[in-house]
């Protein structure tokens, strides 16, 4: 939150600090990576929204990453939450980088199912919306289908096997790569979306992600329908003799099988939300620069109607 990263940076001031070690998830490396703004630029957190808004280099930072997921270890993304206006802004900027990052699956062992199954998902959503991206590439897509297929294969074995490190293992490796991908071809409409819920409401982010995937899906297959056939083909979902339809169907309901293997099948009003929350979420998500690389184009209304589906 700004708040807390105003804080941290207090805090990195009056020590003399010269430098960041974080050591958590994505929230605690985004909020490191906030402290380090402001200790080279001043001013406010909030200054600082959009793209490549930062002119000198923030201080060294080593990132220890305890969670398969938000890549923020590796990405050119912070995401800070506007506590009095209740939304979440984003900061890219390639001098967002750590200068080094320890990854490894050790890290990860004391997660319990559902933070494995949720950041999981995270990271399964970043390779997916970095794969429809449309400013993605070969090699993000190279990256991009490697984290499927490993999280495809791992994921629900690590969950079902919390100390087993050989599935711990690829999982860091898979959120690695997502990150890879989509901190050079961005996201898309789950994350602008699920931005929009954590600033609103403190929604947990992967949580958020799982349950719009779906949705999003289903809105965007028709402009990316054949990346949408890879990323089954990386899941090994089987499409031979299908229709485009009949394939969208069979990836669609592979997603919604896992979310409700992982618990994380609720919809947006079991977290509280109602219709009248819907106008503000819209308006808030319209403005996040994760649409902007959305494979299809989308209006304030339809984002409602996607809202309004995950209802």
């Amino acid at each position: 939150k700004d708040y807390e990263v105003m804080a941290g940076w207090k805090q990195y001031h009056s020590d003399q600090c010269n430098g960041i070690i974080v050591v958590g998830g994505g929230s605690s490396i985004d909020c490191a990576k906030g402290v380090g703004i402001i200790a080279s630029h001043q001013g406010s957190i909030l200054d600082y929204e959009g793209i490549d808004t930062l002119k000198p280099p923030c201080p060294p930072m080593i990132c220890i990453p305890t969670t398969a997921g938000s890549s923020a270890d590796v990405s050119q993304f912070a995401i800070i939450t506007d506590s009095q206006n209740r939304r979440k802004i984003a900061i890219i900027s390639k001098a967002l980088v750590p200068d080094i990052s320890l990854i490894s699956p050790e890290t990860t062992m004391t997660l319990d199912s559902h933070q494995t199954a949720q950041t999981g998902m995270d990271a399964l959503c970043h390779a997916i919306e970095a794969l429809v991206s449309n400013a993605s590439s070969p090699v993000t897509d190279l990256f991009s289908l490697n984290a499927i297929s490993l999280i495809s294969n791992h994921l629900s074995k690590a969950v079902n096997n919390l100390k087993d490190i050989k599935h711990r293992d690829p999982l860091m490796l898979a959120s690695m790569e997502a990150g890879f991908a989509f901190s050079n071809a961005s996201l898309g409409a789950v994350h602008a979306m699920a931005h929009a819920l954590g600033g609103y409401s403190d929604a947990n982010h992967g949580e958020s992600n799982a349950l719009l995937l779906p949705h999003v899906i289903r809105f965007n297959f028709k402009s990316a329908t054949d990346r949408y056939l890879r990323i089954g083909k990386a899941m090994d979902l089987d499409f031979i003799g299908k229709t485009q339809e009949q394939a969208r169907d069979i990836l669609l309901n592979h997603l919604i099988q896992l979310t409700q293997e992982y618990g994380l099948n609720m919809k947006l009003s079991n977290l509280g939300y109602t219709l009248s929350d819907i106008p503000q979420l819209a308006r808030t998500a319209i403005k996040d620069p994760c649409l902007l690389t959305n494979p299809r184009p989308v209006s304030i209304g339809e984002l409602e109607e996607l809202y309004a589906e995950a209802l």
